[in-house]
């Protein structure tokens, strides 16, 4: 059996989802297959020493030193092979503001947006009269945490504080009304895109995470539309180098795809699109567990040459 280490935890602002997703993972990961040993860390020096024996690392985390490239280098390092992107795209997609350039750059719509590096700067985007509603967001992190939608002056200043409080670089996008919908990679393939229906005004974290505050069901695309959907999450995924598996998040505005960002950690609770979409492809979780830790066997033994 394939000795298989689950890391979660980590010290970011997404540990508590992260957990989520470890223990996820860990109920529905085939026991006639692995020898599965939890592996939750706080600090990046704890893990060398519960990596002993393990084969392969399933990597749980999420946030920074998660998702950013730390832990798939460290890894690499130790020569332990472990899921999903390898760390260039991990640390390009983490940063929202250089993933946006490279998108746009690439041809890919994205929402226009600004980068503030301190709280400073917001006085001259007030002074410039900023076109509202405003999406203001961490520039590395995800699971929308310290996420707002901001109306006005009032709310965007408050907006600006939360988020400074999770990232010492925040972003100001401009929010596109639209269809709220996500498409998953898995291996090179791309699985059913799902709408998302938020009970609230956005889909922010209560949204994620609280049952029965979300819906998310196969989207009814046309043809066309569907073909741009495809198109604009494979570029994304290409241009970030993505690989194994990813989830691009799009807004659908008059038949428009623009993407707002790409994942490639992303989670895996009870709640979570990427199980979701899999599922309406006829994945179980445990199928799609199996095909996350095949795709990454070969795309290490591709890249580095780890092997098991």
């Amino acid at each position: 059996m394939l000795r298989v280490g689950v890391i979660m935890g980590g010290d970011s602002s997404e540990r508590e989802v992260s957990l989520m997703t470890g223990r996820e993972i860990i109920s529905h990961l085939d026991p006639a297959k692995y020898e599965v040993r939890p592996i939750e860390i706080t600090r990046k020096r704890d893990l060398p020493q519960q990596l002993a024996g393990i084969d392969m690392a399933v990597i749980a985390l999420h946030g920074k030193y998660g998702e950013d490239g730390t832990i798939q280098g460290t890894l690499e390092t130790l020569g332990v092979p472990y899921t999903g992107s390898g760390v260039l795209a991990s640390s390009l997609c983490m940063d929202k503001n250089t993933a946006k350039k490279l998108l746009r750059y690439e041809g890919v719509e994205t929402p226009d947006w600004m980068l503030l590096t301190s709280p400073d700067e917001l006085e001259n985007v007030l002074a410039s009269e900023p076109l509202y509603p405003l999406v203001v967001k961490p520039n590395s992190g995800g699971s929308s945490v310290g996420v707002t939608l901001a109306r006005d002056e009032q709310s965007l200043r408050e907006a600006v504080e939360r988020a400074f409080h999770w990232d010492d670089e925040v972003i100001l996008e401009q929010y596109i009304e639209g269809e709220e919908i996500t498409c998953s990679l898995l291996n090179g393939e791309y699985l059913p895109v799902l709408a998302i229906k938020p009970n609230g005004e956005f889909f922010d974290y209560t949204s994620k995470y609280e049952e029965g505050e979300c819906e998310e069901v196969v989207a009814s695309l046309d043809p066309d539309t569907a073909e741009q959907v495809r198109r604009a999450a494979e570029l994304s995924c290409r241009v970030l180098k993505c690989s194994v598996y990813a989830r691009v998040d799009v807004m659908l505005h008059q038949g428009i795809p623009y993407v707002m960002e790409v994942n490639t950690l992303p989670g895996m609770t009870r709640t979570s699109l990427l199980p979701k979409s899999a599922l309406a492809a006829g994945l179980s979780f445990s199928a799609l567990l199996d095909r996350i830790i095949e795709g990454s066997l070969a795309e290490r033994r591709r890249e580095y040459g780890l092997v098991v």
